[in-house]
């Protein structure tokens, strides 16, 4: 599926610094994909950012029929918060 970023989800790349090539690692092989109640998906995986540091980075995506938009992508550190063990 072809991927689009919203102009929300550029500025927070640049604010957050998240390099395009793990947003697009994400998409193209996320370790999760997760349903939302709003019909939303989002796609994480845990990453390596800072040498050793582990944090989980999520894109929250619209799908649409023809393409898909990156609404919001964000990395945390509170992987138990958000990971889906079952």
């Amino acid at each position: 599926m072809k991927f689009r970023l919203s102009r929300h989800a550029k500025k927070e790349m640049g604010r957050r610094a998240i390099a395009m090539e793990l947003l697009e690692s994400v998409l193209k092989d996320p370790q999760q994909l997760i349903e939302q109640p709003d019909g939303k998906k989002v796609y994480q995986s845990q990453l390596d950012f800072e040498g050793g540091k582990i944090f989980l980075l999520r894109a929250v995506v619209a799908e649409l029929a023809d393409s898909a938009l990156v609404v919001t992508v964000y990395r945390n550190k509170k992987i138990g918060k958000y990971w889906r063990t079952s």
